[in-house]
């Protein structure tokens, strides 16, 4: 059996937990909203150009300076119409890119420079997501995130239990690590848990361990943002692995690791895609998934992600849907959803794919 081509994982049912709404965006459509916003701080106008300002900066190896590409992206998106119109092209885009099923991440609190009120901000983004999924075969999640060097973590998490049954799927924090530990945030989570509600957190990215195990044993992460540091507390030797407390926790528990290759490759947390850890934490069995993190900065999709894998590790059919089996278990959606998706689209999907291969 040949080993999936690119054409042929654009056409797999998959699914996306790690993307970022504002990593996102088309470069035609940030200059169109600024023009229309009045925002004049693009380093260019022209698409190419642009495109190429945005990759240059997210390729820089420091996750502080892949960072500072928001500014821009953050700023076109402080209108209504804005970020309806940017939800919607992302569902577009990620139903044009085979994806069945994603969560989407985005922080509220940034988009209020106009004077939308934090609930405003989230239906227009739930808008979005609604009309980019119809009759594209794609379901949309909204995940709300908070800033973690910013102090309204309660008042995002209270949000995002509000409107919880109606697009909102989760919380998350995001940002810089360094120096700004989960647990700062800790009264939001103790809140979220008390209210039966998921959460992810961004840890083990741009910091090492102590950020995993705080996501973990201080806050009750379900899921973490990355977690690719966790590789620091595993030992190897030959084919021989040693895992240590924290990673043996990790993979008993069965808490999803959401991957995201390519960006951890541009933040200096992975040296290349052959070298980048998920190899190994696939080999061990670890619940490891593939997300694309930033569109727009990375160049990416999900088919390409998945792609450069195939590339790098000779994975197969089994080995890709094993990955999207992995991630729509990790979704935060009702279970009954979940195994709806897997037996009725992803399971048949692959099978058809592989039938052909």
């Amino acid at each position: 059996m040949s080993l999936p081509t690119f054409e042929q994982i654009r056409q797999a049912p998959k699914v996306l937990l790690h993307d970022h709404l504002d990593g996102g965006l088309r470069t035609e459509t940030i200059i169109e909203l600024a023009r229309e916003t009045g925002y004049d701080k693009l380093p260019s106008t022209d698409p190419a150009e642009l495109d190429a300002w945005f990759r240059a900066s997210a390729d820089s190896g420091s996750l502080e300076r892949y960072l500072e590409t928001f500014a821009h992206t953050v700023g076109v998106m402080q209108t209504r119409e804005a970020l309806v119109r940017v939800a919607a092209e992302c569902a577009e885009d990620l139903a044009n890119d085979g994806v069945v099923y994603a969560e989407v991440r985005y922080a509220p609190e940034q988009h209020t420079e106009r004077g939308l009120s934090l609930d405003e901000i989230v239906e227009a983004v739930n808008e979005g997501f609604r009309i980019g999924s119809q009759g594209r075969g794609i379901r949309v999640g909204a995940l709300l995130t908070a800033m973690r060097h910013q102090a309204r973590s309660m008042e995002i998490a209270e949000l995002a239990v509000r409107y919880r049954d109606v697009g909102v799927v989760g919380f998350d924090i995001a940002g810089a690590e360094a120096g700004y530990p989960p647990t700062r945030h800790i009264d939001a989570f103790e809140y979220l848990q008390r209210e039966n509600a998921h959460f992810t957190i961004h840890a083990g990215e741009g910091f090492g361990l102590p950020s995993i195990w705080q996501a973990i044993q201080w806050c009750g992460a379900d899921r973490l943002g990355h977690g690719v540091r966790i590789i620091d507390d595993i030992s190897v030797s030959g084919e021989d692995a040693k895992l240590g407390r924290l990673a043996a926790y990790v993979r008993d528990k069965r808490i999803p690791l959401e991957m995201c290759p390519t960006s951890n490759i541009q933040t200096g947390a992975a040296d290349s895609i052959a070298d980048h850890p998920i190899g190994l934490l696939r080999r061990l069995q670890f619940r490891v998934t593939v997300n694309t993190d930033n569109r727009l900065m990375s160049g990416t999709s999900v088919t390409k992600e998945f792609a450069q894998l195939v590339d790098a590790f000779g994975y197969d059919w089994d080995d890709l849907q094993w990955f999207t089996v992995n991630a729509m278990k990790s979704a935060f959606i009702p279970f009954d959803d979940r195994l709806a998706l897997i037996n009725g689209v992803i399971k048949p999907g692959f099978a058809q794919l592989k039938w052909r291969a």
